[in-house]
């Protein structure tokens, strides 16, 4: 049994600002971040292909990169849950088997 991409995705993103936060190392949170992505993109590629997988990876990608502008007008945290829902979100509906 493999873990869903969204609780990958998720982990991901909360994981890795944590990470960033409490270390004080930006970088130490994106290897959290990039290794989470990287996990749920094969997750989904084995579950439903490759383009799928490619998709979440673009959402992720967008996701991780869309929290800092957001993070100016809502606060880093509320930034980070947000993003990381609508990327929840979006690695479900991209992990489903079609059927």
């Amino acid at each position: 049994m493999s873990i869903p991409s969204s609780l990958l995705t998720s982990a991901g993103l909360i994981g890795g600002f944590a990470v960033a936060r409490a270390t004080k190392h930006r970088h130490w949170g994106g290897v959290v971040a990039a290794g989470a992505g990287l996990a749920a993109m094969e997750t989904c590629r084995r579950r439903t292909g490759i383009g799928r997988a490619l998709a979440l990876g673009t959402t992720y990608a967008a996701a991780l990169t869309g929290s800092h502008p957001l993070a100016k007008e809502i606060g880093a945290w509320p930034a980070v849950f947000t993003v990381t829902g609508a990327t929840a979100v979006t690695a479900h509906l991209l992990s489903k088997r079609r059927g």
